[in-house]
């Protein structure tokens, strides 16, 4: 059996980038637990990883992801559960919302490539992205209400990204977007009309102009923002920035600036 996630890591100019690719395409990449499972693994192992700049996540054979895979709740389907038991279910969904939150809280960039199809959790996954590539013949949605489903570990990260009355719109209705009203709801940052694969590198070659521990600490602030008191926060920001000066990259992106050069991390 074909490996859920493939995983290539290309080098930088300092560092490297990883592509991760949902990889079942018979099913249009839909989250098994075997790429759950996979996913988390990456995202554990890249938050220790100090060489990897970013990462890119897109999807094989044409579409990214149409969502959880309900192949292996079938048999509960319907079914109520016996007293006093737990639900198995539980865990299984809590997991997924775990994937998500390991996403949104990489201490590297996160670039998502979406063709094809986003449904469901795939549209949870593009809302935990830093920058979103849409093809033109990209679609979204949340269908989960219209099948009966809640669409439950995606809805915060849905919220976080849109905005509440959007996501309302979205959650509550399962609307589809094509990419340029994705684009212009604020779920997709470019629309790309040709060639994906050198969207996707110009998009690196961008990113890459940051420095690493910059955006590590920047991500950071903007992760907290939503549940930290604002006096916390901004003590927390004066500790980043100091810590930012006083560190290895401030000078040497200075001095390159002064210099009209590029600093060592850039790609360029």
């Amino acid at each position: 059996m074909a490996d859920a996630l493939l995983i290539h890591r290309a080098p930088l100019a300092s560092g490297c980038v990883e592509t991760w690719t949902l990889n079942d395409p018979g099913s249009r990449n839909a989250l098994s637990e075997a790429m759950v499972d996979a996913l988390l693994v990456a995202c554990e192992r890249a938050a220790a990883d100090t060489g990897l700049r970013g990462v890119v996540l897109r999807g094989a054979g044409g579409h990214f992801c149409a969502g959880g895979s309900l192949g292996g709740f079938a048999r509960t389907i319907g079914q109520p559960l016996a007293a006093g038991e737990a639900d198995p279910l539980m865990p299984l969904n809590r997991r997924f919302g775990a994937l998500l939150q390991a996403l949104c809280a990489l201490p590297q960039w996160l670039i998502v490539a979406v063709e094809g199809a986003a449904m469901g959790g795939g549209f949870g996954l593009v809302c935990c992205a830093d920058h979103v590539l849409a093809h033109t013949g990209a679609q979204f949605g949340t269908p989960e209400v219209t099948l009966g489903i809640v669409p439950a570990q995606i809805a915060p990260f849905v919220v976080r990204r849109l905005g509440s009355a959007v996501a309302r719109r979205c959650l509550l209705t399962g609307e589809r977007w094509d990419a340029t009203a994705a684009l212009r709801l604020g779920l997709v940052d470019e629309v790309v009309a040709g060639d994906m694969d050198g969207a996707v590198q110009a998009a690196i070659a961008r990113h890459a102009a940051a420095a690493p521990q910059a955006v590590a600490a920047t991500k950071r602030l903007l992760l907290a923002q939503p549940e930290m008191p604002l006096p916390a926060l901004l003590d927390d920001a004066a500790i980043a920035f100091a810590q930012a000066l006083r560190g290895p990259e401030a000078p040497q992106g200075l001095a390159a600036f002064a210099a009209r050069m590029a600093p060592p991390w850039s790609a360029t």
